[in-house]
């Protein structure tokens, strides 16, 4: 019989209880001392990622351990900080600002992670981009904020539709490759700039420092953009919650184009002055395994997907290499699964613990805390300075276990600063008086204070821990000339938790072939990315309509797919 409650490891010296003090009588304000901006004034998130470890004394300790197939290669805070300027100083020399957003597309590497830090640097708001993207992904999100400038290399440039972006001013290429347009090549400014080791520009705490676009179930992706002020709540969570020590080496999966690669993979375990693995090259089990015992990961950070491929693996997989330096393991991005729980404990002896958040809150704010009992199938509770409450459509808090709307007290440190031209959008994620933000998710609260994860109160489709939202999809499917409408929902799939469904009505003089399926489900791959892509097509003669607007019912959809899943199972 599997465990309800599953106790925390024992004799472990976790950051919490070390800082039990300050738990104890928690307010945010109390961790202002942590950052040298309380002393100095001077505020930047790159200083306090890089260069104020270098001041203390950490210059010789590895931030970056990147590994792809038999490539290795290991970078020191020192290096890194000098890495970090002259790139910066060499996007200052062509224009970049304070203020300004530079967009990065770039694969799972050091370059990515440099050139990040070294926009932070002189203040400009970065965009990162998943690997994957495509030419309309690209040109949405670049187009919707005006980007002025892109760092890319040119085996991505070819994706970006570069005719279509009139406010780009300037591209920097990493590598010396060739492009169709005139590029800053970094490598070769690097021998004609010498770096400036006092580039960074200081700026408010309120002022911009990432822009991430998030997908929604109505309109294209938007731009939600934080604040330097996030590090407070990063660095804290870093701390708490991924536990991360002086001799960690750290690993989150994610790419910096999702929010979790840039927030968790990036910036809170350089706050905690962590040695952060970055692995290139997409999942495979072996790769992974290996990974952990090259690097001898010890806190390790992914999604209830990759555990789910993992676990479908078998122990053989994992058989042939030694794990046994991990002592933290984390999940995040979807529901996690009790069995992938009991999983972990199988074959590492390790308990896999939920979080919770999104790329609007910034950082964590449901979490099992390596301290406290992990209920499988629960998100957890509120890290300390977080209120959680399960409302009503009014906003009023609804008895234990009952199902509600999912709510944070605001504000809080990594709470967004705007969605961008889209002050109404932003407004909307809050209750009339202000007190609370509406997650969107659907959710219980049990006596013990655990949450429970029930579902989304809208459309959005969590495929791998990957947010789609179904307009995105449907457009692009309608730009087809086979399809005359397309409704698109997030089907139930055992291993990647939801995928996307899409169901069509075919433009006239067109027939229902696999070939043209696979052509549709293509044509969407080769526009938006291989996650937006239907795995699934059905064909149907009408789709499901609101009488008075004429608005797509999904939820109809959806529900027909249930039943026949039910019938079937």
């Amino acid at each position: 019989m599997k465990p309800t409650n599953i106790e925390p490891l024992k004799n472990q010296h976790y950051n919490i209880i070390k800082d039990e003090k300050l738990v104890s009588s928690f307010q945010w304000e109390n961790l202002n001392e942590s950052f040298t901006w309380h002393d100095t004034d001077k505020v930047n998130m790159a200083h306090e990622c890089v260069d104020r470890h270098v001041d203390d004394g950490y210059g010789d300790k590895v931030a970056f351990h990147y590994i792809e197939g038999e490539i290795e290669q290991k970078i020191t805070y020192n290096e890194l900080k000098r890495e970090t300027d002259h790139w910066a100083t060499i996007l200052k020399h062509h224009g970049v600002k304070k203020g300004d957003i530079v967009f990065v597309f770039l694969p799972k590497h050091p370059h990515c992670h440099i050139a990040i830090l070294a926009a932070i640097k002189l203040g400009a708001i970065v965009g990162p981009l998943f690997e994957a993207f495509m030419e309309d992904a690209i040109r949405d999100r670049i187009q919707d904020c005006d980007g002025q400038f892109l760092v890319t290399s040119s085996d991505f440039i070819n994706r970006v539709p570069l005719k279509s972006l009139p406010s780009l001013e300037k591209v920097f290429l990493t590598d010396e490759g060739s492009a169709e347009i005139q590029t800053v090549q970094i490598q070769k400014e690097k021998e004609r700039l010498a770096a400036n080791s006092a580039i960074t520009q200081w700026v408010e705490l309120d002022d911009g420092l990432n822009i991430h676009y998030t997908s929604g179930s109505t309109g294209h992706p938007k731009g939600i953009i934080h604040a330097h002020r996030v590090m407070i709540q990063q660095y804290i969570t870093g701390r708490w919650v991924l536990d991360l020590q002086e001799e960690d080496v750290y690993w989150c999966t994610a790419h910096p184009g999702w929010v979790t690669g840039t927030v968790y993979g990036l910036f809170a375990p350089l706050l905690n002055r962590a040695t952060i693995v970055i692995h290139g090259g997409r999942f495979n089990a072996d790769s992974w395994y290996s990974t952990i015992e090259k690097a001898g990961v010890t806190v390790w950070y992914s999604a209830p997907t990759a555990f789910r491929m993992l676990k479908s693996q078998g122990f053989e997989a994992l058989s042939n290499y030694n794990t046994t330096s991990l002592r933290h393991v984390l999940s995040v991005g979807e529901p996690l699964n009790p069995e992938v729980i009991y999983w972990g404990l199988d074959v590492f002896q390790l308990r896999i613990h939920d979080t919770w958040w999104m790329t609007e809150t910034g950082a964590q704010l449901i979490v099992n805390l390596p301290t406290t009992a992990i209920k499988p199938g629960s998100m957890g509770k509120p890290i300390p300075g977080i209120a959680v409450e399960i409302v009503d459509d009014e906003g009023e808090t609804l008895a234990i276990g009952e199902v509600g709307h999912l709510a944070i007290q605001a504000p809080w440190p990594s709470l967004m600063k705007e969605v961008w031209k889209n002050k109404e959008k932003f407004d909307s994620y809050f209750t009339t008086n202000g007190k609370w933000y509406l997650s969107g998710d659907l959710a219980i609260k049990d006596e013990d204070g655990y949450i429970f994860f029930q579902g989304r109160s809208d459309d959005m489709i969590n495929s791998s821990g990957e947010r789609i939202g179904p307009f995105e999809v449907e457009s692009k499917l309608m730009v087809h000339k086979a399809v005359a409408e397309a409704g698109v929902i997030g089907k139930p799939d055992p291993v990647r938790g939801e995928i996307v469904k899409a169901f069509l009505v075919l433009a006239k003089g067109f027939q229902a072939t696999d070939a043209l399926l696979e052509e549709i489900r293509l044509f969407v791959r080769s526009e938006l990315a291989a996650h937006a892509a239907p795995r699934e097509i059905e064909v149907i003669e009408e789709l499901p309509k609101t009488k008075i607007s004429g608005k797509i019912l999904r939820r109809e959809l959806k529900a027909r797919e249930l039943e026949k899943i039910a019938i079937t199972s």
